[in-house]
Protein backbone atom coordinates (compact mmCIF):
# COMPACT_ATOMS: atom_id res chain seq x y z
CA UNK A 1 0.00 0.00 0.00
CA UNK A 2 1.19 3.34 -0.45
CA UNK A 3 1.03 5.93 2.05
CA UNK A 4 -1.20 8.17 0.90
CA UNK A 5 -3.21 5.55 0.46
CA UNK A 6 -3.00 4.58 3.69
CA UNK A 7 -3.42 7.98 4.86
CA UNK A 8 -6.36 8.43 2.94
CA UNK A 9 -8.05 5.28 4.78
CA UNK A 10 -7.20 6.43 8.06
CA UNK A 11 -10.10 8.98 7.35
CA UNK A 12 -12.45 7.63 4.74
CA UNK A 13 -12.37 3.49 5.12
CA UNK A 14 -11.53 3.11 8.66
CA UNK A 15 -12.24 -0.85 8.40
CA UNK A 16 -9.53 -1.07 5.94
CA UNK A 17 -6.93 0.01 8.35
CA UNK A 18 -6.76 -3.53 10.42
CA UNK A 19 -7.12 -7.48 8.72
CA UNK A 20 -10.66 -8.65 9.05
CA UNK A 21 -9.54 -11.18 11.59
CA UNK A 22 -7.76 -9.00 13.55
CA UNK A 23 -8.94 -10.09 17.61
CA UNK A 24 -7.54 -8.28 20.45
CA UNK A 25 -5.20 -9.99 22.62
CA UNK A 26 -6.27 -8.20 26.13
CA UNK A 27 -4.39 -10.81 27.42
CA UNK A 28 -1.18 -10.15 26.69
CA UNK A 29 -1.83 -6.21 26.29
CA UNK A 30 0.76 -4.11 26.94
CA UNK A 31 0.52 -1.74 30.34
CA UNK A 32 -0.11 1.90 29.79
CA UNK A 33 3.19 3.16 30.80
CA UNK A 34 6.93 2.47 29.67
CA UNK A 35 9.08 0.92 32.94
CA UNK A 36 12.87 1.08 32.51
CA UNK A 37 14.61 -1.27 34.82
CA UNK A 38 18.10 -1.23 36.45
CA UNK A 39 18.61 2.56 36.28
CA UNK A 40 18.86 5.52 38.82
CA UNK A 41 15.81 7.32 39.92
CA UNK A 42 14.92 10.42 41.76
CA UNK A 43 11.54 10.17 43.75
CA UNK A 44 9.59 13.27 43.17
CA UNK A 45 7.03 14.88 46.01
CA UNK A 46 3.49 13.08 46.18
CA UNK A 47 2.25 16.52 48.54
CA UNK A 48 0.57 17.85 44.91
CA UNK A 49 -0.79 21.31 45.51
CA UNK A 50 -4.51 21.01 45.45
CA UNK A 51 -4.55 24.54 43.43
CA UNK A 52 -2.75 25.99 40.62
CA UNK A 53 -3.92 28.87 41.06
CA UNK A 54 -2.30 32.22 42.30
CA UNK A 55 1.38 31.69 41.21
CA UNK A 56 3.33 35.29 41.48
CA UNK A 57 6.19 35.78 39.37
CA UNK A 58 8.33 33.04 37.24
CA UNK A 59 11.37 31.86 38.90
CA UNK A 60 13.74 29.03 38.77
CA UNK A 61 11.85 25.84 39.88
CA UNK A 62 12.79 23.41 41.88
CA UNK A 63 12.55 19.55 41.67
CA UNK A 64 9.52 19.41 43.67
CA UNK A 65 7.89 22.11 41.47
CA UNK A 66 8.99 19.94 38.33
CA UNK A 67 7.63 16.65 39.68
CA UNK A 68 3.75 19.00 40.60
CA UNK A 69 4.24 19.97 36.76
CA UNK A 70 4.41 16.26 35.38
CA UNK A 71 1.97 15.07 37.53
CA UNK A 72 -0.72 17.71 36.18
CA UNK A 73 0.60 17.11 32.70
CA UNK A 74 0.40 13.16 32.43
CA UNK A 75 0.42 12.06 35.86
CA UNK A 76 -1.79 9.29 37.09
CA UNK A 77 -4.22 11.21 38.70
CA UNK A 78 -6.99 9.03 38.87
CA UNK A 79 -8.32 5.49 39.80
CA UNK A 80 -11.56 4.37 38.80
CA UNK A 81 -14.24 1.51 39.37
CA UNK A 82 -17.20 1.13 37.11
CA UNK A 83 -20.08 -1.50 36.91
CA UNK A 84 -20.95 -2.54 33.48
CA UNK A 85 -24.19 -5.17 32.74
CA UNK A 86 -23.36 -7.98 30.87
CA UNK A 87 -26.41 -9.52 31.56
CA UNK A 88 -29.22 -7.28 33.11
CA UNK A 89 -31.84 -10.25 33.11
CA UNK A 90 -29.34 -12.72 34.87
CA UNK A 91 -28.41 -9.73 37.25
CA UNK A 92 -24.37 -10.05 36.54
CA UNK A 93 -22.19 -7.49 35.63
CA UNK A 94 -18.97 -6.48 35.11
CA UNK A 95 -16.37 -4.50 37.15
CA UNK A 96 -13.72 -2.15 35.30
CA UNK A 97 -10.70 -0.44 36.99
CA UNK A 98 -8.74 2.01 35.52
CA UNK A 99 -6.39 4.72 36.37
CA UNK A 100 -6.75 7.88 34.53
CA UNK A 101 -4.56 10.81 33.47
CA UNK A 102 -6.04 14.25 33.02
CA UNK A 103 -5.45 14.36 29.41
CA UNK A 104 -7.77 11.90 27.89
CA UNK A 105 -6.28 8.70 25.47
CA UNK A 106 -7.99 6.83 22.70
CA UNK A 107 -9.11 3.63 24.34
CA UNK A 108 -7.22 4.67 27.99
CA UNK A 109 -4.18 3.03 26.05
CA UNK A 110 -1.49 6.61 26.65
CA UNK A 111 0.49 5.45 23.45
CA UNK A 112 2.88 8.66 24.18
CA UNK A 113 5.85 8.96 26.90
CA UNK A 114 7.00 12.00 28.05
CA UNK A 115 10.96 12.46 28.08
CA UNK A 116 12.40 15.83 30.13
CA UNK A 117 15.59 17.60 30.37
CA UNK A 118 16.69 19.46 33.44
CA UNK A 119 19.17 21.40 34.38
CA UNK A 120 18.16 22.34 37.91
CA UNK A 121 19.98 23.11 41.24
CA UNK A 122 18.82 20.55 43.18
CA UNK A 123 19.07 17.51 40.34
CA UNK A 124 21.73 16.28 38.25
CA UNK A 125 21.57 17.93 34.86
CA UNK A 126 20.76 14.87 32.16
CA UNK A 127 17.82 13.56 30.16
CA UNK A 128 15.21 11.74 32.37
CA UNK A 129 12.39 9.43 31.86
CA UNK A 130 8.89 10.79 33.44
CA UNK A 131 7.87 6.72 35.57
CA UNK A 132 3.99 8.28 35.88
CA UNK A 133 3.49 4.74 37.52
CA UNK A 134 6.12 5.11 40.34
CA UNK A 135 6.10 9.08 40.06
CA UNK A 136 9.62 9.57 39.57
CA UNK A 137 12.26 10.53 37.30
CA UNK A 138 14.42 7.87 35.73
CA UNK A 139 17.92 9.34 34.68
CA UNK A 140 18.57 8.01 31.14
CA UNK A 141 21.67 10.21 29.77
CA UNK A 142 23.51 12.59 32.41
CA UNK A 143 25.41 15.62 31.32
CA UNK A 144 24.65 19.30 29.81
CA UNK A 145 23.57 18.90 26.07
CA UNK A 146 22.73 22.10 25.85
CA UNK A 147 24.11 22.42 22.31
CA UNK A 148 23.68 19.25 21.19
CA UNK A 149 20.05 19.75 21.64
CA UNK A 150 20.07 23.46 20.05
CA UNK A 151 21.29 22.18 16.85
CA UNK A 152 19.21 19.43 17.13
CA UNK A 153 16.73 21.97 16.87
CA UNK A 154 18.24 23.61 13.78
CA UNK A 155 19.58 26.72 15.88
CA UNK A 156 16.31 28.18 16.09
CA UNK A 157 16.27 27.47 20.34
CA UNK A 158 18.49 29.63 23.41
CA UNK A 159 18.07 26.13 24.68
CA UNK A 160 20.61 27.96 27.20
CA UNK A 161 18.24 30.47 28.41
CA UNK A 162 15.66 27.26 28.96
CA UNK A 163 15.73 25.33 32.53
CA UNK A 164 14.00 22.17 30.55
CA UNK A 165 13.18 20.72 27.47
CA UNK A 166 10.35 17.84 27.05
CA UNK A 167 10.01 15.54 24.55
CA UNK A 168 6.42 14.41 23.67
CA UNK A 169 7.00 10.32 22.14
CA UNK A 170 4.77 8.27 20.73
CA UNK A 171 5.43 4.28 21.53
CA UNK A 172 3.71 2.63 18.65
CA UNK A 173 2.90 -0.90 20.24
CA UNK A 174 1.26 0.53 23.30
CA UNK A 175 -2.06 1.12 21.26
CA UNK A 176 -1.56 -0.60 17.47
CA UNK A 177 -2.04 -3.78 19.80
CA UNK A 178 -5.40 -2.65 20.01
CA UNK A 179 -6.33 -0.39 16.99
CA UNK A 180 -3.77 -1.76 14.26
CA UNK A 181 -2.73 0.81 11.83
CA UNK A 182 -5.24 2.92 12.65
CA UNK A 183 -3.23 3.56 15.97
CA UNK A 184 -1.23 5.86 13.51
CA UNK A 185 -3.64 8.88 13.99
CA UNK A 186 -4.37 8.46 16.97
CA UNK A 187 -0.18 8.63 18.04
CA UNK A 188 -0.88 12.20 16.69
CA UNK A 189 -3.97 13.02 18.23
CA UNK A 190 -3.25 11.50 21.46
CA UNK A 191 0.17 13.64 21.21
CA UNK A 192 -1.89 16.54 20.62
CA UNK A 193 -4.26 16.52 23.80
CA UNK A 194 -0.71 15.71 25.76
CA UNK A 195 0.85 18.33 24.50
CA UNK A 196 -2.50 20.77 24.77
CA UNK A 197 -2.15 20.32 28.59
CA UNK A 198 1.35 20.44 28.99
CA UNK A 199 1.05 24.24 27.75
CA UNK A 200 -2.05 25.21 29.73
CA UNK A 201 -0.37 23.52 32.98
CA UNK A 202 2.91 25.32 31.81
CA UNK A 203 0.83 28.82 32.15
CA UNK A 204 -0.18 28.25 35.31
CA UNK A 205 3.43 27.66 36.52
CA UNK A 206 4.48 31.27 34.49
CA UNK A 207 6.86 29.25 32.28
CA UNK A 208 7.59 30.02 28.90
CA UNK A 209 7.31 27.50 26.21
CA UNK A 210 7.65 27.41 22.68
CA UNK A 211 6.58 24.17 20.46
CA UNK A 212 8.86 22.34 18.23
CA UNK A 213 7.29 19.84 15.94
CA UNK A 214 10.57 19.59 13.14
CA UNK A 215 14.01 18.54 14.74
CA UNK A 216 16.49 16.56 13.73
CA UNK A 217 14.61 13.14 14.49
CA UNK A 218 17.76 10.83 14.60
CA UNK A 219 19.76 13.05 17.01
CA UNK A 220 16.75 13.52 19.35
CA UNK A 221 15.89 9.74 19.76
CA UNK A 222 19.72 8.95 19.87
CA UNK A 223 19.83 11.69 22.77
CA UNK A 224 17.14 10.47 24.60
CA UNK A 225 18.45 6.20 23.61
CA UNK A 226 15.09 5.49 22.16
CA UNK A 227 14.49 2.70 19.18
CA UNK A 228 13.14 4.28 16.33
CA UNK A 229 11.51 0.65 15.30
CA UNK A 230 9.64 0.98 18.76
CA UNK A 231 9.44 4.57 19.69
CA UNK A 232 10.02 8.15 18.24
CA UNK A 233 9.70 12.11 19.46
CA UNK A 234 6.84 13.45 18.15
CA UNK A 235 7.53 17.05 19.85
CA UNK A 236 10.33 19.41 21.92
CA UNK A 237 8.78 21.66 24.26
CA UNK A 238 11.77 24.10 25.71
CA UNK A 239 10.52 26.09 28.79
CA UNK A 240 12.01 28.82 30.38
CA UNK A 241 11.34 31.37 33.01
CA UNK A 242 12.86 33.87 30.77
CA UNK A 243 10.18 35.66 29.23
CA UNK A 244 12.31 37.29 26.33
CA UNK A 245 13.85 33.88 25.38
CA UNK A 246 14.31 34.01 21.58
CA UNK A 247 12.19 30.64 20.40
CA UNK A 248 12.92 30.49 16.64
CA UNK A 249 15.50 32.84 16.16
CA UNK A 250 17.87 32.10 13.06
CA UNK A 251 20.91 30.50 14.36
CA UNK A 252 20.80 31.81 17.99
CA UNK A 253 22.74 28.95 20.54
CA UNK A 254 23.02 26.56 17.70
CA UNK A 255 26.66 26.45 16.96
CA UNK A 256 27.99 24.53 14.08
CA UNK A 257 25.34 22.84 12.44
CA UNK A 258 25.22 19.47 10.93
CA UNK A 259 22.50 16.58 10.17
CA UNK A 260 21.52 14.42 12.00
CA UNK A 261 24.21 11.74 11.32
CA UNK A 262 26.83 13.85 11.92
CA UNK A 263 25.44 14.94 15.46
CA UNK A 264 24.96 11.61 16.58
CA UNK A 265 28.35 10.51 16.72
CA UNK A 266 28.66 13.24 18.97
CA UNK A 267 27.34 11.13 21.91
CA UNK A 268 27.71 7.57 22.66
CA UNK A 269 24.83 5.56 21.94
CA UNK A 270 22.51 4.23 24.80
CA UNK A 271 19.97 1.33 24.95
CA UNK A 272 18.06 0.91 28.03
CA UNK A 273 16.31 -1.79 28.89
CA UNK A 274 12.49 -1.89 29.83
CA UNK A 275 9.34 -3.28 30.36
CA UNK A 276 6.15 -3.35 28.33
CA UNK A 277 4.26 -6.86 29.63
CA UNK A 278 3.64 -7.70 26.21
CA UNK A 279 5.04 -11.41 24.92
CA UNK A 280 3.91 -11.58 21.46
CA UNK A 281 4.18 -7.90 19.74
CA UNK A 282 3.34 -8.41 15.73
CA UNK A 283 5.25 -5.99 13.19
CA UNK A 284 3.87 -2.76 12.27
CA UNK A 285 5.40 -1.94 8.64
CA UNK A 286 3.42 1.03 8.13
CA UNK A 287 3.89 2.78 11.08
CA UNK A 288 7.59 2.32 10.91
CA UNK A 289 7.43 3.73 7.07
CA UNK A 290 5.49 6.52 7.77
CA UNK A 291 7.83 7.36 10.25
CA UNK A 292 10.53 6.78 8.25
CA UNK A 293 8.77 9.15 5.39
CA UNK A 294 8.25 11.98 7.97
CA UNK A 295 11.76 12.09 9.26
CA UNK A 296 13.38 15.17 8.69
CA UNK A 297 17.36 14.84 8.75
CA UNK A 298 18.59 18.36 7.82
CA UNK A 299 17.81 21.79 9.06
CA UNK A 300 17.14 22.55 5.24
CA UNK A 301 14.14 20.06 5.65
CA UNK A 302 12.31 22.60 7.81
CA UNK A 303 9.34 25.04 7.28
CA UNK A 304 7.35 27.95 8.22
CA UNK A 305 3.62 27.14 6.27
CA UNK A 306 1.65 30.37 4.93
CA UNK A 307 -1.86 30.89 5.60
CA UNK A 308 -4.62 28.53 5.77
CA UNK A 309 -7.29 28.24 3.23
CA UNK A 310 -9.82 31.11 3.89
CA UNK A 311 -13.18 29.40 4.86
CA UNK A 312 -16.63 30.20 3.14
CA UNK A 313 -18.49 32.67 5.42
CA UNK A 314 -21.34 34.22 4.02
CA UNK A 315 -23.14 37.26 4.91
CA UNK A 316 -25.29 35.62 7.66
CA UNK A 317 -24.22 34.80 11.25
CA UNK A 318 -25.40 34.31 14.48
CA UNK A 319 -24.12 36.69 16.93
CA UNK A 320 -22.67 35.34 19.89
CA UNK A 321 -23.28 37.24 23.02
CA UNK A 322 -19.71 38.92 23.87
CA UNK A 323 -18.09 37.09 27.01
CA UNK A 324 -14.24 37.64 28.41
CA UNK A 325 -12.09 34.73 29.14
CA UNK A 326 -13.34 31.80 31.47
CA UNK A 327 -11.66 32.98 35.12
CA UNK A 328 -11.02 28.82 36.60
CA UNK A 329 -9.34 26.61 38.36
CA UNK A 330 -7.27 24.32 36.06
CA UNK A 331 -7.00 21.74 38.65
CA UNK A 332 -10.31 22.00 39.79
CA UNK A 333 -11.51 21.36 35.89
CA UNK A 334 -9.64 18.50 35.47
CA UNK A 335 -10.49 16.71 38.43
CA UNK A 336 -14.11 17.19 37.00
CA UNK A 337 -13.36 16.16 33.40
CA UNK A 338 -15.29 14.00 32.13
CA UNK A 339 -16.06 11.66 28.83
CA UNK A 340 -19.94 11.24 29.65
CA UNK A 341 -19.99 8.47 26.44
CA UNK A 342 -23.27 7.00 26.81
CA UNK A 343 -24.08 9.33 29.91
CA UNK A 344 -25.59 12.27 28.06
CA UNK A 345 -28.56 13.41 29.42
CA UNK A 346 -30.24 16.40 27.02
CA UNK A 347 -30.92 19.32 28.28
CA UNK A 348 -31.11 23.15 27.25
CA UNK A 349 -28.20 24.77 26.73
CA UNK A 350 -27.72 28.51 26.51
CA UNK A 351 -26.32 30.61 23.96
CA UNK A 352 -24.56 32.42 26.01
CA UNK A 353 -22.82 28.59 27.41
CA UNK A 354 -22.00 28.31 23.87
CA UNK A 355 -20.60 31.35 23.16
CA UNK A 356 -18.01 30.94 26.53
CA UNK A 357 -17.45 27.28 25.33
CA UNK A 358 -15.97 28.42 21.85
CA UNK A 359 -14.47 31.68 22.98
CA UNK A 360 -12.00 30.25 25.97
CA UNK A 361 -11.35 27.06 23.36
CA UNK A 362 -9.86 29.26 20.64
CA UNK A 363 -8.67 32.26 22.67
CA UNK A 364 -6.68 29.45 24.92
CA UNK A 365 -5.28 27.66 21.98
CA UNK A 366 -2.57 30.26 20.09
CA UNK A 367 0.87 29.07 20.95
CA UNK A 368 4.72 29.92 19.85
CA UNK A 369 5.52 27.15 17.07
CA UNK A 370 8.11 26.71 14.89
CA UNK A 371 4.99 26.58 11.78
CA UNK A 372 4.74 30.03 12.63
CA UNK A 373 7.93 31.20 13.97
CA UNK A 374 8.18 34.86 14.74
CA UNK A 375 4.92 35.57 12.83
CA UNK A 376 2.47 33.87 15.62
CA UNK A 377 -0.65 34.03 13.34
CA UNK A 378 -3.56 32.21 15.00
CA UNK A 379 -3.18 28.62 14.66
CA UNK A 380 -6.88 28.53 13.89
CA UNK A 381 -5.59 29.27 9.94
CA UNK A 382 -4.58 25.74 10.21
CA UNK A 383 -7.51 23.87 11.96
CA UNK A 384 -10.96 25.12 13.42
CA UNK A 385 -14.03 24.27 14.49
CA UNK A 386 -17.40 23.27 13.08
CA UNK A 387 -20.57 22.03 14.69
CA UNK A 388 -24.31 20.64 14.29
CA UNK A 389 -26.40 22.63 17.07
CA UNK A 390 -29.22 21.14 18.78
CA UNK A 391 -31.94 22.67 21.94
CA UNK A 392 -29.44 25.64 21.79
CA UNK A 393 -31.12 28.62 23.54
CA UNK A 394 -31.81 31.22 20.66
CA UNK A 395 -30.03 29.01 17.96
CA UNK A 396 -31.75 27.81 15.61
CA UNK A 397 -30.65 24.26 14.92
CA UNK A 398 -28.23 23.99 12.23
CA UNK A 399 -24.58 23.14 11.34
CA UNK A 400 -22.23 26.26 11.89
CA UNK A 401 -18.86 27.21 11.31
CA UNK A 402 -17.25 29.17 14.16
CA UNK A 403 -15.61 32.44 13.26
CA UNK A 404 -13.36 33.52 16.09
CA UNK A 405 -12.79 36.72 14.73
CA UNK A 406 -16.33 38.01 14.92
CA UNK A 407 -17.50 35.64 17.37
CA UNK A 408 -20.08 34.69 15.65
CA UNK A 409 -21.88 31.40 14.34
CA UNK A 410 -21.56 31.30 10.25
CA UNK A 411 -24.65 29.03 9.43
CA UNK A 412 -23.73 26.13 6.63
CA UNK A 413 -27.36 24.09 6.84
CA UNK A 414 -30.16 24.39 9.02
CA UNK A 415 -32.07 21.73 10.55
CA UNK A 416 -31.37 19.05 13.00
CA UNK A 417 -28.84 16.51 11.49
CA UNK A 418 -28.56 14.16 14.48
CA UNK A 419 -30.25 11.55 12.55
CA UNK A 420 -27.51 11.67 9.95
CA UNK A 421 -24.85 12.25 12.21
CA UNK A 422 -25.48 9.14 14.38
CA UNK A 423 -25.38 6.91 11.28
CA UNK A 424 -21.97 7.41 10.91
CA UNK A 425 -21.46 7.14 14.85
CA UNK A 426 -21.23 3.27 16.60
CA UNK A 427 -24.76 3.99 18.66
CA UNK A 428 -23.18 1.92 21.59
CA UNK A 429 -20.79 4.64 22.19
CA UNK A 430 -22.46 8.07 22.09
CA UNK A 431 -25.85 8.43 22.08
CA UNK A 432 -25.92 11.54 20.08
CA UNK A 433 -29.58 12.03 20.32
CA UNK A 434 -28.90 12.95 23.94
CA UNK A 435 -25.99 15.81 22.77
CA UNK A 436 -27.29 19.34 22.24
CA UNK A 437 -23.68 20.23 20.38
CA UNK A 438 -21.58 17.73 18.48
CA UNK A 439 -18.08 19.73 17.25
CA UNK A 440 -15.46 19.23 14.82
CA UNK A 441 -12.18 19.86 14.42
CA UNK A 442 -11.26 20.41 10.89
CA UNK A 443 -8.57 20.80 8.53
CA UNK A 444 -6.77 20.66 5.35
CA UNK A 445 -7.15 17.33 2.92
CA UNK A 446 -3.94 17.86 2.30
CA UNK A 447 -2.48 18.74 5.63
CA UNK A 448 0.06 20.66 4.46
CA UNK A 449 1.85 18.23 2.60
CA UNK A 450 3.72 20.57 -0.40
CA UNK A 451 5.30 22.31 2.98
CA UNK A 452 5.84 19.96 5.24
CA UNK A 453 5.68 16.24 3.24
CA UNK A 454 3.99 13.28 5.65
CA UNK A 455 5.41 14.89 8.33
CA UNK A 456 2.63 17.39 8.15
CA UNK A 457 0.54 14.72 9.04
CA UNK A 458 1.07 14.41 12.23
CA UNK A 459 1.74 17.65 13.09
CA UNK A 460 -1.86 18.07 11.56
CA UNK A 461 -3.75 15.51 14.35
CA UNK A 462 -1.37 16.94 17.10
CA UNK A 463 -3.07 20.52 16.34
CA UNK A 464 -6.15 18.73 16.16
CA UNK A 465 -5.59 17.31 19.61
CA UNK A 466 -4.22 20.47 21.26
CA UNK A 467 -7.74 22.59 20.40
CA UNK A 468 -9.62 18.88 21.69
CA UNK A 469 -8.02 19.49 24.94
CA UNK A 470 -8.89 23.31 25.27
CA UNK A 471 -12.30 22.24 24.73
CA UNK A 472 -12.67 19.58 27.33
CA UNK A 473 -10.99 21.83 29.89
CA UNK A 474 -13.23 24.70 29.11
CA UNK A 475 -16.64 22.07 28.59
CA UNK A 476 -15.59 20.72 32.10
CA UNK A 477 -15.27 24.74 33.69
CA UNK A 478 -19.05 25.38 32.18
CA UNK A 479 -20.34 22.25 34.18
CA UNK A 480 -20.56 19.75 31.14
CA UNK A 481 -18.91 16.61 29.82
CA UNK A 482 -16.62 15.88 26.50
CA UNK A 483 -16.51 12.85 24.51
CA UNK A 484 -13.71 12.80 21.75
CA UNK A 485 -14.50 10.44 18.88
CA UNK A 486 -12.77 9.49 16.28
CA UNK A 487 -15.25 6.64 14.88
CA UNK A 488 -17.07 8.80 13.13
CA UNK A 489 -18.12 8.96 9.22
CA UNK A 490 -16.11 11.94 8.06
CA UNK A 491 -17.71 12.17 5.16
CA UNK A 492 -21.09 12.79 5.91
CA UNK A 493 -19.33 15.53 8.26
CA UNK A 494 -17.45 16.94 5.46
CA UNK A 495 -20.96 17.06 3.48
CA UNK A 496 -23.44 18.37 6.31
CA UNK A 497 -20.11 21.31 6.58
CA UNK A 498 -19.14 21.62 2.66
CA UNK A 499 -15.98 21.49 3.69
CA UNK A 500 -14.72 19.29 0.60
CA UNK A 501 -14.84 22.58 -2.01
CA UNK A 502 -13.15 24.02 0.39
CA UNK A 503 -10.52 21.38 0.12
CA UNK A 504 -10.98 20.63 3.68
CA UNK A 505 -11.70 17.19 6.34
CA UNK A 506 -13.35 16.32 9.33
CA UNK A 507 -10.56 15.15 12.07
CA UNK A 508 -12.11 14.40 14.79
CA UNK A 509 -15.91 14.56 16.34
CA UNK A 510 -16.25 16.26 20.22
CA UNK A 511 -19.86 15.94 21.83
CA UNK A 512 -20.38 18.44 24.58
CA UNK A 513 -23.07 18.74 26.85
CA UNK A 514 -25.17 17.94 29.96
CA UNK A 515 -24.41 14.38 31.58
CA UNK A 516 -24.98 12.03 34.63
CA UNK A 517 -22.33 10.39 36.13
CA UNK A 518 -22.85 6.60 36.23
CA UNK A 519 -22.29 4.63 39.06
CA UNK A 520 -18.54 3.97 39.51
CA UNK A 521 -15.87 4.27 42.98
CA UNK A 522 -13.01 6.93 42.03
CA UNK A 523 -10.61 9.00 43.67
CA UNK A 524 -7.41 11.05 43.44
CA UNK A 525 -4.31 9.66 43.50
CA UNK A 526 -2.71 12.09 44.92
CA UNK A 527 -1.46 13.05 49.16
Amino acid sequence: MSLDAFLRHLHVDIDQNKPADWEVDWEDAPLAYKLYRGLPTVPLSAEIPLTLEGRVSPSMPALREIGHFLWYTYGLTQFSQSVFWSDPAEQTADLSSTCRRFAPSGGGLYANELYVYLKLDDLPAGVYHYDAAHHRLVLLREGHFDSYLARALGGRCEVSACFAAVFVSAMYWKNFFKYHNFSYRLQGLDAGVLIGQLLEVAKRYKFASGVYFQFLDRAVNHLIGLNENEESVYAVIPLSVEPAVTWFGVGSDGGTMGSAAQLGQELPAVRHDHYVRSRRMVEYPMLIRMNEASRLDSRESFRQVGEGRTAEGGDRAVALPPVKRLSYDLASACRKRYSPAMDFALAKVSRLQVAALLHEATASFPYWNDLDGAHGRPPESRVSLHGCLHHVEGVPDGAYRYDRSAHALRPIRPGDHRFRLLQGTPPDIVNLFQVPLCLHVSGDKEHYKSELGYRGYRIQQMEAGMLVQRLLLAASALGMGGHPLLAFDAAVCDEIYRLTPQGKTSLIQIAVGPYRHRPRLQGGLHV
